[in-house]
């Protein structure tokens, strides 16, 4: 970007920090030592040498500010040759995805989720998006279990990279039907089922609209892993075979968020289908999938009361109980962590249900931050969380998608000076200098005044 345009070197504009400091060397030069009580001694420097004192600290402010100007112009071509060397590894990890090798394959696909998740690469994914997308389906299609679960990471990754426009449409219609075969076959992998789980739902919700024929189909598909964990016509839950926690977790999380987009009409349906039915879940023997079942009761609620105001969850009483018994579970045979952070979620669920009270929770980035101030918010940030992982404040600040997403608007642009006009270690030591003195100078004028404090 261009360069904003400058003053002359070395000028100061009135009122600004330089200017002050500039007044006050200028002050201390032109007062005489041996002053006391306003009577004024004799002067012990010369105009001579307060001038050329002045003129030689405005040379040196000329000289801060031409090596200033060369410092910034040397920033942007660093920026501009460290931003081609990573468009040269990221071309090189791309190609390094048709490689024979496996380990080749896995470490070009982790580095390309680390770079997507990172930064914002829209304009060069762009310009890339088939070769990457037809790169991904062959891995997800042919790799092994952990090759497909990074690859439908990454791909999903690349739909939020691409806003969620027609790009990232058209390139989860190809790969839907691979990402729900894989999530319905017991015989895949239970990790690689577990991102296409995730990749469902994300990619769904950034890239459909709301009634759209592929939101009902993605429900359906999430639904029917999940639902396993139901109780039998005896009101039994089934024993969970092993792994399939960490998958229904998966898959209640990404149905959870799409459910946030459903018209009024299919909420309603769901509502009265699912509801019951996770009440029961809460005594499940996993305790990350009663956590998740917590918060999507708590989020099936909130937005029942928000089509509803009167809507209220049969047997309330006995839910309630059974959120105080889990938020003071003390079972010694649960590892410590998994108590402690079971009873601070259900203490949350279990406030909202009686009061309909949200711990409002505030994240900052850069400049801003955002609120989240309810369940329906909560969900949505922790599916990015998720898959952005350490990226996700980054991309709240950048990413369109994420800022329209949470109403953030435009990205913020910053004007190129705010760095450059960054005020040295010494210049903020006299500007404190002089803030201290003109207190202690308005206080002493109060105490020789005997003034009553209040």
């Amino acid at each position: 970007m261009p360069r904003g345009k400058k003053g002359k070197r070395g000028s100061s504009k009135p009122g600004s920090l330089r200017q002050e400091v500039l007044q006050l060397q200028l002050s201390a030069k032109a007062s005489p030592k041996g002053v006391k009580n306003g009577v004024k001694g004799e002067s012990t420097a010369s105009d001579d040498e307060m001038t050329s004192d002045i003129l030689s600290h405005y040379s040196s402010a000329s000289e801060s500010a031409s090596v200033m100007e060369e410092s910034t112009g040397n920033e942007q071509v660093d920026e501009q040759t460290a931003q081609d060397q990573m468009e040269d590894k990221l071309k090189q990890c791309i190609d390094n995805l048709m490689d024979k090798s496996a380990k080749t394959r896995l470490a070009a696909l982790e580095s390309l989720r680390q770079a997507f998740s990172s930064k914002i690469l829209y304009d060069f994914l762009t310009e890339r998006r088939f070769t990457v997308s037809d790169c991904l389906e062959r891995s997800i299609k042919k790799g092994g279990g952990e090759e497909q679960a990074v690859a439908v990471t990454v791909f999903t990754l690349l739909c939020i990279q691409l806003g969620g426009g027609d790009e990232a449409e058209e390139g989860f219609k190809v790969l839907r039907p691979i990402l729900t075969s894989i999530l319905i076959d017991n015989s895949a992998s239970i990790v690689a089922r577990q991102s296409c789980a995730r990749a469902l739902g994300m990619c769904c919700y950034v890239s459909t609209a709301e009634e759209g024929e592929t939101l009902v189909k993605s429900l359906a598909h999430l639904e029917s892993i999940f639902m396993s964990s139901y109780p039998n016509k005896e009101g039994t839950l089934p024993t969970p075979k092993p792994g399939s926690s960490g998958l229904q977790v998966a898959a209640l999380q990404a149905w959870s968020l799409l459910v946030t987009l459903c018209p009024a009409s299919k909420l309603t349906v769901l509502l009265d289908l699912h509801l019951p039915k996770l009440l029961t879940c809460l005594q499940s023997s996993d305790v990350n999938y009663r956590i998740a079942v917590g918060e999507t009761i708590a989020l099936l609620v909130e937005l029942g009361r928000d089509l509803d105001e009167e809507f209220e969850v049969e047997d309330s009483e006995s839910l309630c109980e059974c959120l105080k018994s889990l938020a003071t579970d003390s079972t010694k045979h649960r590892a410590k962590n998994d108590r402690r952070k079971q009873r601070s979620i259900f203490r949350e669920v279990l406030h909202y249900i009686e009061s309909e009270d949200f711990a409002e929770e505030k994240i900052q980035f850069g400049l801003e931050n955002v609120y989240i101030d309810s369940w329906m918010r909560r969900r949505i940030y922790d599916a990015f969380k998720e898959i952005l992982e350490s990226g996700v404040r980054h991309h709240l600040q950048h990413n369109p998608l994420l800022r329209d997403i949470f109403g953030l608007g435009p990205p913020l642009i910053l004007d190129a000076t705010v760095k450059a006009n960054k005020i040295s270690r010494f210049e903020k030591h006299l500007f404190n200098s002089a803030a201290f003195k003109a207190r202690t100078k308005q206080r002493n004028k109060v105490r020789d005044k005997r003034a009553d404090v209040m």
